[in-house]
């Protein structure tokens, strides 16, 4: 294996760079949330963030917050996520693949379309007391 140069490490520090802004918040647009329990990891929920970030990443968008979280409590409709839109009900999505996640991405996240055929719930649980 070549020795990496100064070009090198620059590249993988920026790299390494875009992947925490994309996590660490700010003036978003756009949050998903890909829900990365034992049971989402196990149904895929990694191909499901790995292909948000490549989407993220090669659309050079700057204002889509990327996280996760753990369980959402619904394990056999994993892989999950949730997306929220600035001002509008976060919708939870289930029983995603890599395809399903592409079109939520395109039609939802960038055109504020929500996807019903693959779309769960609108809104967050509440409990007044």
């Amino acid at each position: 294996m070549p020795k990496l140069t100064i070009q090198d490490l620059e590249k993988i520090r920026e790299q390494a760079r875009r992947g925490l802004v994309i996590r660490e918040g700010g003036a978003f647009k756009a949050k998903i949330n890909v829900h990365m329990g034992t049971c989402g990891i196990a149904a895929g929920a990694r191909t499901i963030m790995t292909a948000l970030m490549k989407e993220v990443e090669r659309r050079d968008l700057h204002d889509i917050l990327l996280t996760n979280s753990g369980c959402a409590g619904l394990c056999s409709q994993e892989p999950m996520v949730t997306v929220e839109l600035a001002g509008r009900a976060p919708v939870k999505y289930v029983n995603l693949t890599e395809t399903k996640i592409q079109e939520i991405f395109e039609k939802h996240v960038l055109g504020g379309t929500i996807v019903k055929d693959y779309a769960l719930g609108i809104g967050s649980e509440k409990t007044d007391y």
